[in-house]
């Protein structure tokens, strides 16, 4: 791998990736287990399928952290502060929650895009991943906003 590749602003930008998902994950789960109310059901179960997704995802995302040259991020409070994406009151409402999901995916979607974008100049393993997650996350958004439509 030439060292366009494997720059070290595409790392950082891989490693933060690896942070908002597994931030994400951590807050779709903690949704599934608190949800309440009359749409209790149907987002349990949603959350459920976004969470089970993310958790394999962010270890794909920190496979290739490795594969490009770097060590995965670790640690709650570390993944926590990288990521930056705030915390959600285990009391929200069901709306709360997913205005709040739908918030925290557009946030991996841009950082994805800059992976996609930094790894499109020599890196095409990593650009195909980024497109794919951007996919995944674009839909979780697009279901999440129709609930709140």
């Amino acid at each position: 791998m030439s060292e366009t590749n494997t720059s070290q602003e595409l790392i950082e930008a891989l490693r933060l990736v690896v942070a908002d998902t597994y931030a994400l994950m951590g807050q779709t789960h903690l949704c599934h287990w608190n949800v309440r109310g009359p749409s209790f059901f149907a987002l349990h179960a949603a959350f459920e399928e976004q969470y089970n997704e993310l958790f394999a995802a962010v270890d794909e995302l920190a496979e290739r952290v490795r594969a490009i040259g770097s060590l995965a991020p670790g640690g709650l409070s570390k993944l926590s502060e990288m990521a930056g994406i705030p915390e959600i009151k285990e009391d929200a409402t069901a709306e709360e929650m997913v205005s709040h999901l739908s918030e925290a995916n557009a946030k991996v979607v841009k950082d994805l895009a800059k992976v996609r974008d930094l790894a499109g100049e020599g890196d095409p393993q990593t650009e195909d991943l980024a497109i794919a997650r951007i996919q995944v996350h674009e839909k979780f958004i697009w279901m999440l906003n129709s609930y709140l439509a």
